[in-house]
């Protein structure tokens, strides 16, 4: 079994179609296919289910491709502490954030670390902050960067609090509330709202302030981009609460100061074992070092 297969495995898998996995291993097709033949029959195992229109795993493919992917993991960190020990990083970062983080300013940070540090590759994903705190925890990202409530202490993972603010109103210019200095939660509960999904570290935020104040409201649409959250707002459709500090640069909208602000903190999370060089650069960058990034039992 050659590490090769398995990365021609993991890209079949990913992109559930053979010539695109060629493409994006750089070899040719036919290559591709022989090396997943062999190492099917070596393992005694289809690992795929082959039609004219699709490919997908099979049980054994399930079964193999977590296997695989920590295998390329561990060859790929063997091969970064090699280059770390002669003086050089290298390697991936995986880098998780949520879109409305203003604690730290990620492009300029990235941009800085990248001219540091030419030879590591930098994954950059959006998502959900309790999405993210799993994929550290499965080691799937090195970093991520959180908007959660105060009362929230991520498990299985180190952490540091990087900031605190709350949420503001959010209107189109024309809304009837967009000649208001400011605004309280019981007048927004008469509005109709667009936030993130239920169950989500954002819509909490939102939600246990109106609780605690003993109000309702209307969401009458549930979106996961923030983005599409700012265009229904902006066609005056809706209203949305949003961390004051990220509505501070929307154009074209009006942002209110809330009376009784759901509050919000934004927190940095990295994995509770030792990071690869390059994740360790990149936190001792952001003033992390030390024990903090020494390995931890839970």
């Amino acid at each position: 079994m050659e590490l090769q297969q398995m990365r021609y495995v993991v890209a079949v898998a990913e992109l559930e179609n053979f010539t695109r996995a060629a493409k994006k291993c750089l070899v040719v097709q036919s290559a591709l296919s022989h090396q997943i033949a062999r190492l099917e029959k070596e393992l005694g195992a289809r690992l795929f289910d082959r039609t004219s229109r699709q490919v997908r795993l099979t049980a054994a493919g399930e079964a193999f491709l977590p296997a695989a992917r920590q295998a390329l993991d561990a060859a790929e960190r063997a091969r970064a502490e090699v280059t770390a020990a002669a003086g050089e990083i290298s390697g991936r970062l995986g880098i998780g954030a949520i879109p409305t983080l203003s604690a730290v300013d990620i492009p300029a940070a990235l941009r800085e670390f990248h001219l540091r540090h030419p030879k590591v590759r930098i994954d950059l994903r959006e998502g959900a902050s309790k999405d993210l705190v799993q994929e550290v925890q499965d080691g799937t990202l090195d970093v991520a960067f959180l908007g959660v409530l105060p009362s929230y202490r991520p498990k299985g993972v180190r952490d540091r609090e990087l900031g605190r603010g709350e949420l503001a109103a959010v209107v189109a210019p024309g809304h009837p509330l967009a000649d208001e200095s400011q605004v309280d939660l019981e007048r927004l509960a008469r509005e109709t709202f667009v936030d993130y999904p239920a169950g989500t570290a954002a819509r909490a935020q939102s939600e246990e302030a109106f609780e605690a104040s003993g109000l309702t409201r209307e969401v009458a649409f549930e979106v996961s981009g923030t983005d599409f959250i700012v265009r229904l707002v902006r066609s005056g459709l809706v209203v949305a609460l949003l961390p004051a500090a990220f509505a501070a640069e929307l154009t074209g909208l009006t942002v209110l100061p809330v009376r009784n602000a759901p509050a919000r903190t934004e927190r940095l999370v990295w994995s509770r074992f030792r990071p690869t060089p390059a994740a360790a650069a990149f936190l001792s960058g952001l003033g992390i070092g030390g024990d903090e990034l020494s390995p931890q039992t839970l």
